[in-house]
């Protein structure tokens, strides 16, 4: 058997994360999901994205968990997101919102999200 990897570090940079570098320099959130240890939504209607105002309004069901949720966002082409999002984490802290910062392709632009969290 005979494998063979070919790499082209000079026509694709790779960032920190083995993330493709690209010349994008879009950087915005397109949608937003919070899910419950059961993975089924906790979100009482759909998450009000500002991309002006970089923030992230979300409504939860009456009695959600919020120390147990994972939060999924969508964002521009070749954009990462910062903190990364490895497992569950704790939005029972309502006056102070999360902040996620989105990345441009060509990590050049950062901007912050606020993900303010209320109750329905």
């Amino acid at each position: 058997m005979v494998v063979a990897f070919a790499a082209c570090s000079k026509d694709a940079p790779i960032d920190e994360d083995g993330l493709l570098v690209t010349a994008r320099a879009e950087c915005f959130v397109s949608n937003f999901e919070l899910l419950g240890t059961d993975f089924v939504t906790v979100r009482s209607k759909t998450a009000v994205i500002d991309t002006t105002a970089q923030t992230i309004n979300v409504e939860v069901l009456f009695g959600t968990d919020l120390k147990n949720v994972y939060p999924q966002f969508s964002l521009a082409t070749d954009c990462k997101l910062e903190p990364k999002i490895v497992g569950k984490m704790d939005f029972s802290d309502i006056a102070n919102p999360k902040t996620f910062t989105v990345v441009s392709g060509n990590r050049q632009i950062r901007k912050p999200y606020k993900v303010i969290v209320k109750y329905q």
